[in-house]
């Protein structure tokens, strides 16, 4: 058995395969973990619209003011669970405190909206936020129910959504199913036609070789 395993363990393709499977168990791990951690289905999203950027001089493109308070298209942001009550929901403010952000499902297809929590009301029961993007003249024409809170924004990172939302473009699957061919391709094909090539030199350098 040992001396079996050594013996895989030599081959370049059962390492490399060894290895993969490992990246794939540690990012799949740490998904999970993140939301064991955070208490969330979705403990990090990408931000794919700007309804929560307030321009300052320039574009709200993320780029020429990424550390302004609120959200920008490209950012990571960070979700945590959290309980209703907990809340806190007022309209934004620049010099004072402003409401949560929150993370939150709406109509029937469950899409993923990141708005601004400004006010809430409890009735039968339950807490029903008013929520509105920073950038937004207006409130959203909706209540959001607790149940359909996701979480709130307690992080968020410039610029790395962007990965995330380049990932979601069709083009983007032809990108990199090149790239995965093209390190297939300089991984194995090519070690693999120099090991040939090293293997047939010597039985031509014996053919060719003058008799005595």
């Amino acid at each position: 058995m040992t001396s079996t395993l050594g013996r895989l363990w030599k081959n370049e393709y059962f390492k490399t395969t060894i290895m993969i499977i490992v990246i794939v168990a540690v990012v799949f791990g740490f998904w999970f973990g993140l939301q064991t951690a955070l208490g969330t289905e979705y403990p990090a999203l990408a931000v794919a619209s700007g309804s929560m950027c307030i321009p300052q001089h320039m574009a709200c493109d993320g780029w020429s003011h990424p550390f302004e308070r609120t959200l920008h298209k490209g950012d990571l942001i960070i979700v945590q669970g959290v309980r209703p009550e907990d809340i806190y929901a007022a309209p934004f403010n620049e010099s004072g405190r402003s409401g949560d952000i929150i993370v939150f499902r709406r109509g029937t297809d469950g899409e993923l909206i990141v708005h601004r929590a400004i006010a809430k009301q409890l009735t039968g029961g339950k807490w029903f936020f008013t929520t509105k993007g920073d950038a937004n003249s207006s409130q959203d024409p909706e209540q959001v129910s607790q149940d359909d809170v996701i979480g709130r924004v307690v992080l968020r990172i410039p610029w790395v959504g962007h990965l995330a939302l380049f990932m979601r473009n069709s083009s983007a699957i032809y990108i990199i199913l090149a790239i995965i061919i093209l390190l297939v391709i300089v991984e194995f094909i090519i070690p693999s036609l120099r090991t040939r090539k090293i293997e047939t030199e010597p039985a031509e350098n014996l053919e060719s070789a003058p008799q005595t």
